[in-house]
Parts: C-alpha cells; sequence; structure tokens
C-alpha cells in the first residue's frame, strides 16, 4: 500500500495578491485525503507549516520582499519533507504560493543525496519562476523559486536545505511556459534546462512533449519531484488563482500530464500551489487541483 503525506503551506509572502494562503484548506475541502484512500493509499495529514501573516512581519529588502521569513517557512517544509520520506510516504505539498517549492525540493533532494542519489524536476507553471533579486521587477519570491533550487540568486534561500543545487538543470523541464520575463529568458537560455512552452505542446501534443519531459528529469536520477503550479492551467478552467495567463493547458491536457506522471512510475514527491479560493467560483479550482494530485497518484478512467 502507498503511504502518502500532506502537509500544508499557508504561504502567501512570495505573491502581491492575497488569499492564496488558504489554498491548503480549499483542496482539503474537496476531500482529498478520502479520495486518496479510496485509492487505495494510506493518507497521513501533517497538518500545515507555521507561516507568519504579512501584517506580524516586514517585508524587508525590495528586491526580495519576505526574504527572511520565506527561507524559515521553506526550511522546515524542507525538513518535514526529508522526514516523511525517510518514513516510506510520498509527500503531497498543498500550498500556498510557489516559493514553497524551494523547501520541498529542498527537502527531496536531500534525502536523495543521502543515499548518493540525485532527483529530476517536472515544473509545471505559466511562467519560467527564473528571476532572482537582481533581475526581479517586482521584488516577489515566486518568481524566484526555480533560480534558487539551480543555486542562483540569493545565498539563503538558495542554501535552503544545504549549500548548492538541489537539482541538475538537466534533469529539470518547464512545462506550459507562456509568460516569461526578458532577464528571466537569459536565465532560462543559460541554464541548459528542458523547456515546453504552450507552442510546443500545441505543435507537438502534449503526450509526446510529457514522454520528452518524463525521460528527461528520469535519466540518471531515482525519479523525480512535479511541482505544478494551478495556473498552467487556462484560466478558463482554473480561475482560482493570482497570476492567470490566457492560452494554457486544457482539462484533459492537464489530466493527461498527471496520468503519465502516474505511468512512469517515477513520482517522488508532489507540489500543488497558487490555489487562491477569492479568486474562484465555487471552489472549482481547488477541485480540480485535488484531481490532478489522485490522477498523478494513480487515479484512471479504467
Amino acid at each position: 500500500m502507498r503511504k502518502v503525506a500532506i502537509i500544508g503551506v499557508p504561504l502567501d509572502l512570495g505573491a502581491s495578491r492575497r488569499g492564496v494562503d488558504m489554498g491548503p484548506s480549499a483542496v482539503r475541502v474537496t476531500g482529498l485525503a478520502d479520495r486518496l484512500r479510496e485509492l487505495g493509499c494510506e493518507v497521513r495529514d501533517t497538518g500545515d507549516v507555521d507561516v507568519p501573516l504579512p501584517e506580524e512581519t516586514h517585508p524587508g529588502d525590495a528586491k526580495k520582499h519576505f526574504a527572511e521569513d520565506i527561507q524559515k517557512v521553506c526550511q522546515e517544509l524542507c525538513d518535514r519533507v526529508a522526514k516523511v520520506l525517510g518514513e516510506g510516504s510520498l509527500p503531497v505539498t498543498l500550498g500556498g504560493d510557489h516559493s514553497l517549492a524551494m523547501g520541498s525540493v529542498a527537502g527531496v533532494a536531500r534525502h536523495h543525496r543521502a543515499k548518493g542519489e540525485k532527483v529530476g524536476l517536472l515544473w509545471f507553471d505559466a511562467h519560467g519562476d527564473m528571476n532572482t533579486p537582481e533581475t526581479s521587477g517586482t521584488g516577489n519570491i515566486h518568481g524566484m523559486p526555480l533560480a534558487h533550487l539551480l543555486g542562483l540568486g540569493d545565498a539563503g534561500l538558495a542554501g535552503i536545505g544545504g549549500v548548492g543545487p538541489k537539482v541538475a538543470a538537466a534533469n529539470v523541464c518547464l512545462v506550459g511556459i507562456r509568460d516569461l520575463d526578458a532577464r528571466e529568458k537569459k536565465l532560462i537560455a543559460e541554464s541548459g534546462m528542458g523547456v515546453y512552452t504552450m507552442k510546443d505542446i500545441d505543435r507537438h501534443g502534449v503526450s509526446h512533449v510529457l514522454e520528452e519531459a518524463i525521460e528527461r528529469a528520469s535519466r540518471g536520477t531515482a525519479g523525480f519531484h512535479v511541482s505544478f503550479d494551478i495556473d498552467c492551467i487556462d484560466p478558463g478552467v482554473a480561475r482560482g488563482t493570482g497570476t492567470p495567463k490566457k492560452g494554457g493547458l486544457t482539462y484533459r491536457e492537464a489530466h493527461l500530464c498527471m496520468e503519465m506522471v502516474a505511468d512512469s512510475q517515477r513520482l517522488t514527491s508532489l507540489d500543488m500551489v497558487e490555489i487562491n479560493p477569492i479568486l474562484d467560483h465555487r471552489n472549482s479550482t481547488a477541485d480540480l487541483g485535488s484531481e490532478l494530485i489522485l490522477s498523478a497518484l494513480g487515479k484512471s478512467i479504467y
């Protein structure tokens, strides 16, 4: 029986719009734990990582708002993810904004590094999240987590879970990209990671793109982590997110991606982030997020 541990991270310090801190509760309300049990999983909800409210702290450096607090939250998440993996469970992290991935991926990397292994990373997002404090035009850290996981940017944020990159760019794939900053494009091009834009998906089909991405993330690794930003899906389907961008994945394309992840049997861990129930309609985006988690963990049509 597969063991799954749910971890909530009600983090909205990395974003400019409020409400995404309610994402973990919104997904839990859909009955995620019971639905996972119906799949045959043994499920434990570990509760939420403690996150300060913006009103309780100070944003600090304008180039990296709330960096000190975000670093502490991510370090706690890193420790919890590594512990869960050590106990033989697959961690499912519910966000919160995407800056939390600096903690979840660091925890997965630390667990496997102790065994002499590497991990890959599939990053589903409308955006590249490859800015640094020096390139960002907003100072919002939810646009910077991938850069820090590759060892770029702020030393404190890049050092969560230990010094050095948490993943190798050769094993990282961006999927669903359609909105990049000019300076971010340069960082992505120089990194050597795999990039699959919506144009690539339109031209070649989502199944072809996912086959390539899974192969790349699996090459020489113990498996891969999936960090899924709900804004990779078209806002006509997933409206409850703070940075919507037209032209994203359809409902079925998103499910096919997660079904192929499940079929690969290479999934080590999963994030579902940037669900904002304040901007949603009848919790439909959170329900979609819950459905996608189920697909990634093996729920199938037949």
